[in-house]
């Protein structure tokens, strides 16, 4: 019995002493902690970054954002209006200041969606934005998310001349360019944003919740609504899917820093260092900069 205990003593010594000698692998773990912030940042950019079809760049908006609202009660549509107007200036989007400026972001609230989707796909088919083909026309004008978003963009070239995204301008090509092909002088910019909501699919969310959401998506265009992300983000909301994510009931840290980063970047730059700006920015917000 005593050999035992004093085996056990013994051990328990030794371990003690190297406990003592040996360094916790702090270094490593936070190492190995960065590095994967650094996968989910990039992993981030590239979900949310929607490159413009037409010039293959990610679209911002280079004048002033007017949003404008209708099909709710006026107290509801002017905190809807008044949130994306307010994370605009926070994000350092451009916001026009003229009481009656041009609407440049409808914001609509309807049950019936996808009846209006068709209405404008026969009145004004450009405004649900650029594709090569009536087949990825076709499936673009189809309504299948509660809050959904079309974007017309255009190519603006080193003189700021805009030359809208559509399959029947032909002014692209004398667009003014640098010659770099770093940076050509060319960028795409949103010319207009549709977004439509569903109330009868949203009775389960705070208006708080849907305007940041709204507003998400009316200052950047996002590959796709239903991936689901490992940072916590306003857009998980209502993706698919995605019940086990880390969803956000506001606008996220996430989700402003993204933000930043799209109008911080170099707009003529290459997608690859458009994307690579835009994750510095997120960088720099996640650390408190």
């Amino acid at each position: 019995m005593r050999s035992a205990v004093g085996a056990i003593l013994l051990a328990g010594s030794v371990l003690g002493a190297a406990a003592q000698g040996a360094k916790p692998p702090v270094e490593s773990v936070t190492v190995t902690a960065e590095r994967a912030r650094e996968e989910q940042i990039k992993s981030f950019v590239k979900a949310r970054a929607a490159p413009a079809v037409r010039l293959g760049k990610i679209a911002r908006w280079e004048t002033g954002i007017c949003p404008i609202a209708v099909g709710l009660k006026p107290e509801f549509l002017k905190f809807v209006v008044h949130r994306v107007r307010e994370i605009a200036a926070e994000v350092g989007a451009p916001v026009s200041k003229r009481p009656s400026c041009k609407p440049n972001i409808d914001i609509v609230f309807t049950s019936a969606p996808q009846a209006l989707v068709d209405n404008i796909r026969s009145r004004a088919r450009v405004y649900l934005g650029y594709r090569d083909s009536n087949r990825e026309a076709d499936a673009l004008a189809v309504v299948n998310h509660p809050i959904q978003s079309w974007y017309l963009t255009a190519t603006l070239d080193i003189n700021n001349e805009p030359h809208i995204d559509s399959r029947q301008d032909f002014g692209f090509t004398s667009a003014a360019v640098t010659g770099s092909r770093l940076r050509d002088g060319l960028h795409s910019g949103l010319n207009h944003v549709i977004i439509i909501a569903d109330p009868n699919e949203l009775v389960d969310h705070e208006i708080g919740a849907v305007s940041d959401y709204v507003a998400m998506l009316a200052l950047a265009e996002p590959r796709s609504l239903d991936i689901c992300e490992d940072l916590p983000t306003i857009l998980n909301l209502l993706a698919k899917d995605c019940a086990g994510a880390a969803a956000a009931v506001q606008i996220s840290e996430n989700d402003l820093g993204y933000l930043r980063g799209v109008y911080h970047m170099s707009n003529d730059a290459t997608l690859g260092t458009q994307r690579d700006e835009i994750a510095y920015q997120m960088r720099r917000a996640l650390d408190g900069q």
